[in-house]
């Protein structure tokens, strides 16, 4: 059973073995949280070619080599012997690795995402199907629209402002749960009240 947990990955070393679809994928999911990869791979499909400003590419078959120093590692060739091998190797130094094809070997797993700015919704079904990940996510993209993204950070800028403001616990509490109740609009007018 996997442990659900948010990483921050901005100091981490990433590598990804692989350059096909599933590869590119994970390389997607990476670069959403504007973390710059290594992909390595001695082919790779046409998508990456669209994207080759934003991540390392190294056209090279597997060496241990290069994720010797990496902190997370994902194991997405088209050989199920390499991944296997890449696994073993990380789980026996202590790397975070997802092996694409071997949920039993990888330590970590990425479950479906919606990202609005600083809200991130994630649905994992722990492998059982994927398929319904992906549904679910999809009914939340809907649901929680690209407005979010101001929204989340209009409520962290008046949380903070309550916090520094209100030393009474019991208020501040109230304050902050009062929050959720309010409008965007009411939002807006309120940044507008802080900076004046």
């Amino acid at each position: 059973m996997f442990y659900p947990i948010n990483l921050k990955i901005d100091d981490m070393k990433i590598v990804i073995i692989g350059g096909g679809k599933v590869a590119y994928r994970k390389c997607m999911n990476f670069l959403a949280f504007n973390k710059k990869v290594k992909v390595i791979s001695q082919d790779f499909i046409e998508e990456f070619e669209e994207i080759k400003d934003q991540i390392e590419m190294i056209k090279d078959s597997y060496d241990e080599k290069y994720i010797k120093d990496a902190f997370v590692v994902v194991a997405a060739t088209n050989n199920k012997e390499v991944n296997h091998q890449i696994g073993t190797y990380c789980r026996q130094h202590n790397k975070l690795v997802n092996v694409v094809d071997d949920k039993e070997l990888s330590n970590f797993t990425v479950p479906s995402f919606v990202k609005r700015g600083d809200l991130l919704l994630s649905v994992s079904t722990g492998g059982k199907s994927p398929s319904l990940s992906s549904k679910i996510r999809k009914d939340l993209e809907e649901v929680y629209d690209d407005s979010y993204e101001e929204y989340v950070k209009l409520l962290g800028e008046a949380r903070d402002n309550i916090i520094e403001n209100t030393s009474d616990i019991k208020e501040r509490r109230k304050r902050l749960k009062e929050l959720l109740d309010l409008s965007f609009d009411e939002l807006r007018r309120i940044k507008n009240l802080m900076k004046n």
